[in-house]
């Protein structure tokens, strides 16, 4: 991982559980488990690149929030944002009233700075662990008995955000994905949430996925969604990216959004097509810089295979989600989404 995305900085108040990218990155285990903050969180080490965040006594809100990152060890801004996160919170600068789960989930990616080292993790979840023995299905494995752990209290809110980064410019800076959960959808309140949080748009997920953020939609009921966030060209922050930034830090002291002037709402989305590569013939028809996002109009090659396959827009609204062609055979190199309304 280029270590000039990290933002670690040794304060007189920083706390060793703190500088958890860090640790992480070393793969080094800290010497001290448990530590608190002056105003009394206490911050728990509880495996490689796992912290749990406890509320001093008495400001516990009733919610338990998980933030993930770093599933792609390539994706530096959601690292970024979480290490800037636990930082905050390790130098008191934010006070906890949720209980945290905050992990750094694939080390060895995250060491090398590339997508995956084996297995793409996030294909894993959801128990599909169970069918290999991989490195990456054993830290799947591990990361569902974390969260299990994690909500083991009934009656409480329980969110999940697994932070991502598309890795490419969009027509709609940042989005979430909703997970597919049988006779659920998505609340209001959730939606106006993440466009609190500046987040542009929504894709509506009509089938079941292995993805983290489907694992605890389904095993835990949590409110979950997989956020691609805004891209950071030169290291330079967008707006929308600070803006994510400092909601994530409210969500954390479960303080009420700011009152501000209505905004547009999110744009709804819903999948018509995956185009899966069928072989290594596959070559995708498409600009390699095009953005997330981008309108196709009927018509519009998008991608060839092998035995004459041919991937041909037919949707009115289309937009092109993901284009990757270097992906394995049997697996996803790009979406066709339409508005949902």
């Amino acid at each position: 991982m280029d270590r000039t995305a990290t933002t670690t900085t040794d304060g007189p108040d920083m706390l060793t559980l703190g500088r958890l990218l860090e640790l992480t990155i070393a793969g080094r285990e800290p010497d001290e488990k448990v530590e608190f903050t002056a105003d009394g969180a206490r911050l728990q080490w509880l495996s490689e690149g796992a912290l749990e965040v406890t509320p001093a006594d008495g400001q516990d809100a009733g919610l338990d929030l998980v933030f993930s990152a770093g599933v792609h060890g390539c994706e530096i801004v959601p690292i970024a944002l979480l290490d800037r996160l636990i930082q905050a919170i390790g130098r008191g600068e934010i006070r906890p009233r949720a209980r945290l789960l905050l992990l750094f989930c694939n080390p060895p990616a995250m060491r090398q700075g590339v997508r995956r080292v084996g297995q793409d993790l996030n294909r894993l979840f959801c128990g599909e662990h169970a069918n290999g023995s991989s490195d990456e299905a054993q830290r799947a494995s591990q990361l569902e008995g974390l969260v299990a752990a994690f909500f083991r209290e009934p009656l409480r809110r329980r969110w999940h955000y697994d932070l991502h980064s598309a890795m490419r410019a969009s027509k709609l800076p940042q989005f979430a994905i909703y997970p597919w959960v049988a006779g659920r959808n998505v609340s209001p309140e959730s939606l106006m949430r993440l466009r609190q949080a500046a987040v542009d748009a929504v894709l509506l997920q009509e089938k079941s996925s292995a993805t983290f953020s489907a694992h605890t939609a389904t095993r835990h009921a949590a409110e979950a969604f997989t956020l691609e966030l805004a891209e950071a060209p030169d290291g330079v922050w967008p707006d929308c990216l600070s803006g994510f930034l400092q909601t994530a830090g409210r969500w954390i002291e479960a303080v009420e959004p700011m009152q501000t002037a209505p905004t547009r709402p999110l744009v709804k989305f819903r999948l018509a097509r995956e185009v899966i590569k069928q072989s290594e013939q596959f070559v995708l028809c498409l600009p390699a810089d095009i953005e997330n996002f981008t309108p196709v109009s009927p018509g519009t090659l998008l991608a060839e295979d092998a035995g004459g396959v041919r991937w041909v827009v037919e949707e009115q609204g289309a937009r092109i989600l993901f284009p990757l062609a270097d992906v394995g055979v049997g697996e996803r190199a790009g979406l066709l989404v339409v508005p949902s309304d």
